[in-house]
């Protein structure tokens, strides 16, 4: 265990995934309507491509109206390298894909932490049926978990199977204006791309050569066994998963949701499973909104295996959930990485184990309903 002296002492934190090293405030209650009819993802609205809205009651999906990677665009080739300076440095791949808008809710004024456990559910099948319709056919994981059905109203599955086999599936949650997040309205966003990202594929590169230099083992299995000893990093755990603020972090409440046993993707784990995985998510964005009593930005996003890879990136892939969240003192005070931490290396304004305690200290019921309750 890290001596306590690390809480008050400058030092760097190894992170093996890349192979490198408050005041308080009046609490805020939700000011949104259920409904806004100028709100392009409520239901029976009107998109912002003119497309208009099925009354859905639950989960839905359709593709992004103004899709950041698009199916078909102008054909891109390469210069040949011809060895100059240009051919060197300024390089380039054309990247297509296909990028989907996942509304968790018809209500306007609700988020993850709101949401009922069984809402929460329906989101984690609908990310898993899109990842399945997506799989490669040579992937031993289209074997564990074929694509059935999307949320009603949603398309059909077999209008969102991409016309050519992409590499990675990239669901994730912006929450917030603070993260850039210019509607309220509960949402996520799936990018599907040829290309494997940056981000992945660094975190894969390190999962796979764990997996060779020790003896088949799961790097991610091995640390979710390692913060279930130690506990002092656990914000939230259940049978399936553990949630963590990990020994690496860099913002000040990073949380990191790991599956305990090694878990490629989301078509590994059982209907159980995925039922414990809306608990965590559930726990861990009430205990974000409840510290500061705001509405908690952060980003958050799944990595799991790609859609067409090796079967040593399918077999070294172990799903988990990162969780970046920008505040740092209060609602309104955040943390910037600037200066040193961006010319030369993140610093830590709290460690890991202080902010694990403190979201641990967050739980109960969303402070929001004590609030309406007090009001009533």
């Amino acid at each position: 265990m890290p001596a306590s002296v690390l809480d008050d002492v400058s030092h760097r934190r190894y992170n093996p995934l890349r192979g490198d090293r408050g005041q308080q405030e009046a609490a805020s209650g939700s000011t949104l309507p259920k409904y806004d009819p100028s709100c392009y993802l409520c239901p029976g609205n009107k998109r912002a491509a003119g497309g208009i809205n099925p009354h859905y009651e639950n989960t839905f999906v359709f593709v992004n109206d103004y899709s950041a990677v698009k199916e078909e665009q102008a054909e891109y080739h390469p210069p040949d390298n011809d060895g100059s300076l240009s051919s060197l440095f300024l390089r380039a791949e054309s990247v297509t894909g296909k990028c989907y808008v996942v509304t968790f809710a018809p209500s306007h004024n609700l988020t993850l932490a709101d949401l009922a456990h069984q809402q929460i559910v329906s989101i984690i099948n609908t990310w898993a049926t899109l990842y399945a319709a997506h799989l490669s056919s040579t992937s031993s994981l289209s074997q564990t978990g074929a694509a059935t059905t999307l949320p009603p109203a949603s398309p059909n599955i077999d209008s969102v199977r991409p016309k050519v086999q992409y590499r990675y599936m990239q669901i994730f949650e912006n929450k917030g204006a603070a993260m850039g997040c210019s509607n309220p309205h509960p949402h996520g966003q799936i990018w599907t791309t040829t290309s494997l990202p940056e981000e992945p594929a660094v975190e894969l590169e390190q999962l796979k050569s764990y997996n060779r230099e020790h003896g088949g083992h799961h790097m991610l299995q091995d640390y979710a066994r390692l913060e279930s000893d130690q506990r002092e990093r656990i914000v939230y755990q259940n049978s399936t998963f553990i949630a963590v603020c990990p020994w690496w972090a860099t913002w000040p409440f990073e949380t990191m949701v790991i599956a305990r046993e090694h878990k490629r993707a989301l078509t590994d784990f059982s209907s159980s499973e995925k039922e414990q995985l809306a608990e965590v998510l559930s726990e861990v964005t009430r205990r974000y909104d409840n510290l500061f009593e705001t509405q908690f930005p952060y980003s958050m996003g799944l990595h799991q295996a790609p859609l067409d890879g090796s079967d040593e990136e399918t077999q070294c892939s172990h799903f988990h959930i990162h969780f970046y969240p920008p505040l740092l003192r209060s609602a309104t005070v955040r943390k910037f990485l600037v200066g040193y931490e961006m010319m030369a290396e993140p610093q830590r304004d709290i460690t890991p184990e202080q902010a694990a305690e403190r979201l641990r200290g967050c739980g109960g019921a969303l402070y929001r309903m004590k609030m309406n309750a007090e009001q009533q």
